[in-house]
């Protein structure tokens, strides 16, 4: 009789992503991650293959928590920069991981498609493309900065914030 499963792949992402956040990525290991779940580090092979398949996991579960809630937002450019904006704050290192990680296309391309809707409804089909990754390098390279604290002056960076999406919008022809 085959032994019982002690862990499941839901469970293995979600210690993945929680170690992430605490100790950041050269703390996610396949030792620490069998630690947290209760189980010895081999058994995690029976479902992740190596490292770097957890770290896509850990990356594709990130970008699948982003699009849910960019979807569950109002669907605007302004709120969705926000949601965008919030969630690299709430999961930093997640943040990161989706950039760096080949292998998470589908779910980067969910969390893409509320921004291409927005887009589309502000300049049309023909230049969606090209806004939304003007506005997604915009809001990207706005938070990494703000996350590395590379904005050295005083100010507010929210109001900050608020005044580059407007410019942005408008640009674009939103109100």
């Amino acid at each position: 009789m085959p032994t019982p499963d002690r862990t499941s792949l839901a469970e293995i992402v979600d210690a993945g992503r929680d170690i992430l956040e605490s100790a950041g990525a050269s703390r996610l290991t396949m030792q620490a991650v069998a630690e947290r779940v209760g189980v010895r580090a081999p058994s995690l092979y029976k479902r992740v293959r190596d490292r770097d398949a957890l770290l896509m996991l850990v990356a594709a579960a990130s970008a699948d928590d982003l699009a849910a809630r960019l979807e569950a937002s109002d669907g605007s450019l302004a709120e969705l920069a926000r949601v965008y904006r919030g969630f690299a704050h709430a999961h930093p290192e997640g943040f990161r991981l989706m950039f760096t990680v080949d292998g998470a296309a589908e779910s980067m391309a969910r969390a893409s498609a509320p921004v291409l809707r927005a887009t589309r409804d502000l300049v049309g089909p023909d230049a969606a493309l090209d806004a939304a990754r003007l506005v997604t390098a915009w809001a990207t390279g706005f938070v990494n900065m703000e996350l590395s604290g590379s904005f050295r002056f005083d100010g507010d960076l929210d109001r900050a914030f608020e005044y580059g999406l407007e410019r942005l919008a408008a640009g674009l022809g939103a109100d």
